[in-house]
């Protein structure tokens, strides 16, 4: 039986390969895929020495957004924009790529024409027997659904009973693991001394063949304060963990009788010292180990300020957080909180043997370090994963991101 666990997400970054040539050749058949940019470069992937091997780089259309792999795994379905993140500059060119992948080697090649999307995709997945594509847009928010063709190109949006509410600044999409609800992510938008706070809320929807009837909306609190970006579901418990990125947590809600009960069931801090924040924190991506046993999540911090006539970081905690699952109730517990060495750890992605985690950096930001101020590059950070969860340092990727950034990064089994 097909698990949950082979729909793996992709995503973000090119590489400098000098930096890669120490790696040994990959002792496993699992392919990383990372974007600069445009630019998405394969990677090999070695398991055993928690290395990373660069092998060839796609062009897609406009700046890779998000990926995700067809049930199969053969095929990767790939989102690109034109247009800036966030609120930015609006482009004109948006689209999903087809590209088959090497059974052997990872490889991509195109496969059919790209279909082009009304506005920026910032998220997108397929339902479970990769009959869909489901696609969240941020500006203005959106979920739509197109249909994979029989030969693997995407196709055809589908046609919807009725309009969709998609809250506030959508930010991510999945459907459950029984193919029965689609949810979306709607993180909403901070309030400044300008602007109110507009609510967040998570958007569930009955999800039959690609067609979304019955939504309802979760939003505690009307949806102020709570800024959810990505949620993950337990492998085998009925069990959803969310990050709240702008109140930096993680909430746990739980499926009961097919649906998704409103009430958080558990809250936990993601920050190591949540009394102390020196400038903006934003939690991120969410994963649930293999095993079910133990639940990540990133925390980032990217602000600036002048020193010696240099832009440069004034402090904050760009971690990864591990917490212990309890195996009775879905409570998750911090162990642990380990720097990934670099700045704004956007993502990360676990390999599906549960051993070895890669967070990936989207920008180079000036440091303060020994006595004078260095240059912080964009890159690719390598944990080994314990028996207990925890996770070890290896090495870092430094990446010449040059004008643009790195915005996503995941691995495939192959």
């Amino acid at each position: 039986m097909l698990t949950r666990r082979i729909f793996l997400s992709l995503v973000a970054g090119s590489v400098a390969a000098s930096r890669f040539a120490f790696a040994q050749p990959a002792s496993q058949n699992i392919a990383l895929y990372a974007n600069v940019g445009p630019d998405l470069t394969h990677y090999d992937v070695d398991v055993a020495s928690a290395a990373l091997i660069r092998q060839s780089t796609v062009t897609l259309p406009a700046r890779v957004q998000y990926a995700w792999p067809h049930v199969s795994r053969r095929y990767l379905y790939v989102a690109s924009s034109s247009s800036a993140p966030g609120y930015g500059q609006t482009g004109t060119e948006h689209h999903i790529t087809a590209f088959r992948i090497d059974p052997t080697s990872g490889a991509l090649t195109p496969h059919g024409e790209p279909i082009r999307l009304p506005t920026r995709p910032i998220h997108m997945s397929t339902d479970m027997p990769s009959e869909n594509i489901l696609v969240a847009f941020n500006n203005p928010s959106a979920l739509r659904v197109y249909r994979i063709n029989r030969d693997f190109t995407p196709g055809e949006e589908v046609r919807q009973p009725g309009p969709i509410d998609a809250g506030i600044y959508a930010h991510q999409v999945r459907v459950t693991p029984d193919n029965r609800l689609a949810i979306l992510v709607a993180r909403g938008n901070e309030g400044t001394p300008a602007r109110a706070e507009d609510p967040g809320a998570l958007k569930v929807f009955d999800y039959r063949s690609g067609v979304l009837t019955n939504g309802v909306t979760i939003a505690p609190n009307g949806g102020k304060e709570f800024g959810p970006r990505h949620l993950d579901f337990h492998p085998t418990k009925p069990w959803i963990y969310v990050s709240i990125e702008t109140q930096n947590k993680m909430y746990t809600y739980m499926m009961e009788g097919g649906t998704i009960a409103p009430e958080i069931a558990f809250r936990a801090d993601t920050l190591a010292d949540p009394q102390t924040i020196r400038s903006r924190q934003a939690a991120s991506t969410v994963h649930v180990h293999p095993n079910g046993r133990f639940l990540y999540g990133a925390n980032r911090a990217q602000a600036t300020n002048e020193i010696e006539g240099k832009q440069v970081f004034v402090g904050g905690e760009n971690n990864i957080v591990v917490y212990s699952i309890d195996q009775s109730t879905g409570e998750p517990t911090a162990i642990q909180h380990i720097e990934t060495r670099a700045i704004h750890p956007r993502t990360f992605h676990i390999d599906p043997g549960g051993r070895m985690l890669v967070a990936q950096h989207n920008l180079p930001v000036n440091v303060r370090a020994d006595g004078g101020i260095r240059l912080a590059p964009a890159g690719l950070s390598v944990f080994r994963i314990g028996d207990d969860g925890k996770l070890t340092y290896v090495r870092k990727y430094d990446i010449d991101v040059g004008d643009t950034t790195m915005f996503w990064m995941g691995m495939v089994p192959l």
